[in-house]
This record gives C-alpha cells, sequence and structure tokens, in this order.
C-alpha cells in the first residue's frame, strides 16, 4: 500500500461515524450490550470488538492498523510509554533462568529494565560491541533466549547488521527485538531483515509533536495475539483514545516532516564535520561513519538525530557552548518539530545516573523544523564558547 494511503485512508471507516474526515475519539473505558449473549461474545473477542477499552478502543484499532502498514508487519500493539513496549516486548520472550544478548549502550531504560529488574527473577544479560555480527554469536549460551537490538543507538549510533544478526538467531530459536525508533518504517524495516518484533518510542517521529509519549510494537498476528492477551491485558500500559488520537494527527505528516528534518540535519552535519570545536560526528549517513556502508545497505536514510564530541578538555566549556545556543531547547527526547539539545555532561553529578559510561563532552543533538541555516548560524556562535 502506498504511503500517503496508509497515513491518510487506511482504517478511517469514516462512514461508521458520520462521514467525518477526522475520526472521533471515543473518550470512554466501557462499551455496552444489549442482551447476555451479546456480552458473552464480546468477552470471546476482546482484542476485536469494543468490550473495555483497556483491550480494544476504536481509535486505538485504527491506529494499530497504521502503524502495522508502515513497519511491514502483521499487526501491532500500541502502549502508553516506549518504556512499556519495551518491557512487554522482553517480558514476553524470556521467563526465569533465560539469558539475554544485548548491544551496548541501549536506551537508558532498556538498560535498567535487563539488569536490574529481570535480574531478581533469574534472567541473566550479556551486553556486546554489536558493530562485530561474531560478538553475538560468541554471547549465546544454552539458554539464550532473546537477542535485543538497537539499530542505530540514539546516543553514539553504532549499528547492527540486522539481516545477518536475525539470520543466525533464528537458526538458533533465538527470539529477536530491534528498536527503530531512530530511523522510522520510513527508513528502514527490521521485519523485512528478519527480526521478530520491532519496537519504537511512538513519543518520537511517530507522533512528532512533542505533545503524547507512547510506544508501538510490530509483530505477526500470532505474537501480537500473544502479547496482548499476557503482558498488555496483565500489566495494563495502554494508551489513552485521546492521545491515540494525538498520535494519529501526528503520522498524517510524518513522511514531510522526516524527510525535512533529515534534509536539514544533512547540512548542520556537514557544518560541524568540518569545524575545529567539534572532534567528532556520530551519524550513520556521514561518509567518516565507520558503519557508513551497512547504513546504506539496510537504511534508506539517516534521520534528524546525530551526536557530537567537542573539542574541549573542560567541561565548563562544554556547559558554555551549551547555554550560549538560543535556537536549540535544552531536553531530552527528540523526533517533534523542536531543535533539541542533550549534553551528556548534565547527567554527571546526578543521582539516577552516577556519571555514565559516556564521554562528558557528547552532546546529542536532534534537528527539528527550523531553517537549517538559522541553526548553523547558531551553533557557530555558540561554538565559540570554546
Amino acid at each position: 500500500m502506498e504511503l500517503s494511503e496508509i497515513l491518510t485512508h487506511l482504517g478511517e471507516e469514516r462512514e461508521n461515524y458520520f462521514n467525518a474526515v477526522a475520526p472521533p475519539i471515543m473518550q470512554t473505558s466501557n462499551f455496552c450490550f444489549n442482551n447476555v449473549q451479546q456480552m458473552r461474545e464480546g468477552l470471546t473477542k476482546e482484542f476485536e470488538t469494543p468490550f473495555y477499552t483497556r483491550g480494544y478502543n476504536p481509535g486505538v484499532a485504527t491506529l494499530r492498523k497504521k502503524i502495522a502498514a508502515l513497519e511491514g508487519s502483521e499487526d501491532a500493539l500500541v502502549f502508553g510509554s516506549g518504556s512499556a513496549v519495551i518491557a512487554a516486548a522482553v517480558l514476553s520472550c524470556v521467563q526465569g533462568g533465560d539469558h539475554v544478548v544485548c548491544v551496548q549502550k541501549p536506551y537508558s531504560w532498556t538498560h535498567k529494565l535487563l539488569l536490574n529488574m529481570l535480574s531478581r527473577y533469574g534472567v541473566t544479560t550479556t551486553m556486546v560491541d554489536g558493530t562485530d555480527v561474531n560478538n553475538f554469536e560468541a554471547a549465546i549460551r544454552d539458554n539464550t533466549a532473546l537477542i535485543y537490538l538497537e539499530s542505530p543507538n540514539s546516543l553514539t549510533f553504532e549499528l547492527q547488521d540486522l539481516k545477518a544478526v536475525a539470520t543466525m538467531a533464528r537458526a538458533k530459536g533465538i527470539a529477536t527485538i530491534c528498536d527503530n525508533s531512530y530511523a522510522t518504517p520510513l527508513h528502514q524495516q527490521p521485519i523485512a531483515l528478519g527480526v521478530d518484533i520491532v519496537v519504537h518510542s511512538a513519543s518520537k517521529y511517530l507522533n512528532g509533536h512533542g505533545d503524547v509519549v507512547a510506544g508501538v510494537l510490530c509483530s505477526t498476528k500470532k505474537r501480537v495475539d500473544a502479547i496482548f492477551a499476557s503482558e498488555l491485558m496483565t500489566l495494563g500500559g495502554i494508551i489513552s483514545p485521546n492521545d491515540a488520537w494525538l498520535m494519529m494527527r501526528g503520522l498524517r505528516t510524518l513522511d514531510i516532516r522526516v524527510k525535512r528534518s533529515t534534509e536539514s540535519a544533512e547540512k548542520v552535519v556537514a557544518f560541524l564535520t568540518q569545524h575545529p570545536g567539534v572532534s567528532q560526528i556520530n551519524y550513520p549517513f556521514s561518509p567518516q561513519h565507520p558503519q557508513y556502508e551497512l547504513a546504506q545497505q539496510q537504511m534508506k536514510a539517516g534521520s534528524g538525530l546525530f551526536s557530537m564530541l567537542l573539542n574541549t578538555n573542560e567541561i565548563k566549556k562544554a556547559e558554555a557552548f551549551c547555554n550560549a545556543l538560543e535556537c536549540f531547547l535544552l531536553a531530552c527526547s527528540w523526533g517533534g518539530y523542536e531543535s533539541l539539545l542533550f549534553p551528556v555532561c548534565a547527567l554527571y553529578d546526578s543521582q539516577n545516573y552516577d556519571n555514565p559510561d559516556l564521554p562528558w563532552n557528547l552532546v546529542r543533538i536532534y534537528i527539528g523544523l527550523e531553517d537549517p541555516d538559522l541553526l548553523i548560524a547558531d551553533l557557530e556562535q555558540a561554538l565559540k564558547q570554546l
């Protein structure tokens, strides 16, 4: 199905709501029945028909269809946050005594889930350098149940050869999960490369307006049905009808937003690559990236997110650079209309992070929808602080 048709029309059963162009928000927790037999039948189809919004809501159902079509999967689930969807996906693949192989430096809440929480229940995890497929194979044990991928990583931007890892894992009966938040389904489709489950922090590009926290999961219908019946319904990490509506509204412009953000980022990266105040750029589609060829093989393009190492030995100068920026908001997350800056030096001496295993002069930059020349001029004046 063509992209614009998915974003604009798929799942929009307009004849069911007075031919309104925009679907209504079905803001209800409950759905009622005319008789006991109808209720009995509804109980057997909680994933397919209105019974209780935790299981099925018409607006969420439309959103699920669009997400699955975008990612090229048979079905999808929508959760109330990215961390909720990651937890549900991982829990669906492991049980007590199992072993997980995970890429180094994953999303912080993935790290905490695997090493802090699941370790309480006998699940062990080995972190590996995912840039070499052989590292995954070397880490596999008899009890390995899952390989967790994040390609690219959203801080230092290492990639994994998704097809090679998925092929190796499938031959050994090991499940694979890939966080595809960075690339979006527009630039990378891990399921087409053999990955079993794809997850997204939908708060990023998929929603794209900085006003919704959400997560999505894409896989086969069999896996989605099982995760719905167990992890989603039991833990209840659902999205609200209102947030599902906002996310569907955000999807309408996904193609335009991602294209603009990516094109602007390429201009900004080209400027920063030659600036003496920057010692290294981490961007998969930069020819200087060590995995540039792999990026071109399994991705259609980069996105608006990258990181750089500031060329300074003084943390105060790094802070001065960040504070001097006028067009970038100091904030976490990314993927919206606004350009953002996340400096790793902010994590130092933090009770939550305790000086992370990342260089303090690493700065992550997200390029939003502003004019790229304006952003370049802002970066240029701020880099004088170094």
